[in-house]
């Protein structure tokens, strides 16, 4: 089985549970140059985040620094010729699903047909009352806004829509996305989270479920889909590093030479898991580009099942 990979960019989201110590310093240079490279080492997409505003609250250990998505992969894909451009996520529930759909729709048109867009519910209680969103009625408001979003994303150049929180129709919106059906990737590992990719989505993406936890998880999502259409199962992998190295990486990155790492990560493929979320501990802008490059050139290809 085979086993795509991709990476949520650095610089762009700057959480102290991933950011590395130079992203701090780095810029819009440094994140044009690191999806260059994922775009030559067969990443199959490049991903950015999504949180409109941090409490001082969680400022400590999320940071403030959260690129929009949006601006972020248009950026992007004006620089790539054929990675896919994920947001991951969106929280798609903070915006009017027509707002959202106008965003994304022009961004898969500029770019091709490369978006993806994951979706989830958000966490950050201050950003929704900032905007007057209902927190915690979040999950129904996405529950509809997914549906929403499939018909405004879809070949209509006026699409509809009548739900309790959404209502349009007569509404004209072009350009249409490229893609025929734009992927959505639901984002969460609560059991709601689970329900609603099983249920609504395209693709699953778990939120940093250990190895140990994700296979009850896609036997959930699979006796919920039932006999429905294929889902691209996700899962996000410990901290990576290609060869030897020679500084402190921490304990739980995984290490090595390629056919060991391949033969660690193809553990995922045997699990159900369909595409890969990698990230790469390096000390500068140069050192993760050299371990992306690595990846893709001696990792990657040992994911199909062979060595």
């Amino acid at each position: 089985m085979s086993l795509d990979y991709g990476i949520q960019l650095p610089v762009q989201s700057q959480s102290t549970i991933y950011a590395e110590p130079w992203e701090a310093d780095a810029g819009p240079a440094d994140l044009v140059e690191v999806a260059r490279a994922a775009d030559r080492a067969g990443f199959a997409y490049v991903a950015a985040c999504d949180h409109v505003a941090i409490p001082r609250r969680l400022a400590d250990a999320m940071s403030t620094v959260w690129y929009d998505p949006v601006a972020t992969l248009a950026h992007l894909a004006a620089v790539t010729a054929r990675v896919r451009l994920l947001a991951h996520v969106a929280v798609v529930g903070l915006r009017h699903p027509l707002l959202t759909a106008k965003q994304y729709a022009t961004l898969d048109h500029l770019s091709g047909g490369r978006l993806i867009l994951g979706v989830g519910a958000g966490h950050v209680r201050e950003e929704f009352e900032a905007l007057g969103v209902d927190f915690e009625r979040r999950g129904a408001v996405l529950d509809e806004t997914i549906d929403a979003l499939r018909a405004a994303l879809g070949p209509q150049e006026y699409p509809s829509h009548h739900g309790k929180s959404f209502d349009f129709e007569g509404l004209g919106q072009r350009p249409r996305p490229a893609q025929e059906r734009v992927p959505l990737w639901v984002g969460g590992s609560s059991p709601a989270a689970v329900r609603r990719a099983a249920l609504k989505g395209d693709g699953w993406l778990p939120q940093g479920d250990p190895r140990e936890r994700l296979p009850g998880q896609i036997e959930t999502l699979r006796r919920l889909r039932g006999d429905g259409a294929p889902l691209i199962v996700g899962a996000i992998t410990e901290p990576l590093y290609v060869g030897t190295p020679g500084w402190e990486v921490g304990r739980r990155t995984l290490t090595g030479p390629p056919e060991v790492l391949a033969e660690s990560l193809r553990a995922y493929a045997a699990m159900g898991v369909d595409q890969i979320q990698v990230r790469f501990r390096s000390r500068d802008r140069g050192e993760l580009i050299d371990q992306m490059s690595l990846f893709g050139s001696e990792v990657g290809p040992l994911l199909d099942g062979g060595s």
